[in-house]
């Protein structure tokens, strides 16, 4: 059974296994509607409907609530919850109240199942607009483990959903702006700590390697610290010199950096990288685990904006909010995929870095 790393600030658990993907339906359990006389929503922006939900899921906790979603189109923060005491906290906060069926508590559970038959290639997480257990798996996985697969989720009945994706995942190496080191290409993420030093994809390298900013050029700065798989992070410390807290837009502008922010499903993103420059797109999950051939990440940002191998390393970001390094995912930018992002939140905290 693979290792689970856990996030006590998260109240969705992630999930592991990926060697490729694969995308399918998954079923949406039923909800019913919030009170007819509720507060109306307030208009929040994403970067807003993120620290809200943080909050309310750490005040609510896992049996009282199962989730949190952001509909971009209104504005609006939508929270599962499970009982009309808990809808009155949520509609007093600003947020959209939801009553569901599955508490995250149960949801966990199941996680934890599908961890028992999970294999490389797959991947799974608490998806909240369906109030299930989402998998899905690559076009690596083999018939015979395809079948034990769809056998435990059917067991799990309508509390998960298998989907199947073309491609497969696999950290997004090539050999922000590009970096180098020892013929690999990968990209900076974002400025840290007064910018003296910055973050990238933690399989991009290994703790005492130098990199530089052109291919066979002068080291530029040291990796220091870092880890891969498990979690997916670098910190890269500048061997002179210092970098803006701003990013790349790869069209004559930047995009300045002034904090961190938590990722929340629906929130609109954009992703920069030094193979496909700028594109963008929005939070389809959060803490989801994804088993590469080299091994399994976990807690991860999953978004429907594409990817190239190169970009890894690259600056996921919602405003002047850092949101994810990116990791890997399936696909391309020519007919699109799924990418996985290192949360920044998490980066911060294992290296003891700050933004800006």
């Amino acid at each position: 059974m693979t290792h689970r790393r856990t996030s006590a600030r998260r109240i969705t658990v992630a999930a592991t296994g990926v060697a490729a993907l694969f995308v399918g339906s998954f079923a949406v359990a039923q909800a019913s509607a919030s009170p007819a006389d509720e507060a109306t929503p307030s208009v929040l922006t994403s970067t807003e409907a993120g620290t809200l939900a943080t909050t309310l899921v750490e005040e609510l906790g896992d049996t009282a609530a199962a989730g949190t979603y952001f509909e971009s189109d209104s504005g609006t923060l939508v929270v599962n919850v499970l009982d009309e005491s808990a809808a009155a906290l949520v509609e007093e906060s600003g947020a959209e109240a939801r009553i569901v069926e599955n508490s995250q508590e149960t949801l966990n559970e199941v996680m934890t199942e599908v961890d028992t038959f999970a294999v490389p290639g797959t991947s799974w997480s608490v998806d909240p607009v369906s109030n299930a257990v989402k998998v899905k798996v690559d076009t690596t996985v083999s018939e015979a483990d395809l079948a034990d697969i769809q056998a435990g989720v059917a067991d799990l009945g309508g509390l998960a959903s298998l989907e199947s994706v073309n491609g497969e995942f696999q950290p997004f190496v090539a050999g922000g702006d590009a970096i180098y080191s020892s013929g690999a290409r990968c990209s900076a993420g974002f400025n840290v700590n007064g910018g003296t030093a910055f973050l990238t994809a933690g399989h991009c390298g290994s703790v005492g390697s130098s990199w530089s900013d052109t291919s066979g050029g002068s080291p530029i700065g040291t990796l220091t610290d870092g880890e891969f798989p498990n979690s997916d992070y670098a910190l890269v410390e500048y061997s002179s010199g210092s970098g803006a807290s701003e990013v790349n837009r790869y069209d004559g502008s930047t995009q300045s950096i002034s904090g961190a922010a938590e990722a929340v499903v629906g929130q609109d993103v954009e992703r920069s990288g030094s193979t496909t420059g700028l594109h963008g797109g929005s939070v389809t999950g959060t803490d989801v685990a994804v088993s590469y051939p080299e091994g399994t990440v976990y807690g991860t940002i999953e978004t429907d904006v594409c990817a190239e191998p190169g970009d890894s390393g690259g600056a996921l970001f919602s405003g002047s909010d850092a949101v994810g390094l990116t990791s890997g995912g399936s696909g391309n930018c020519s007919s699109g995929g799924q990418t996985f992002f290192y949360p920044v939140t998490d980066a911060l905290a294992a290296t003891g870095s700050q933004l800006p």
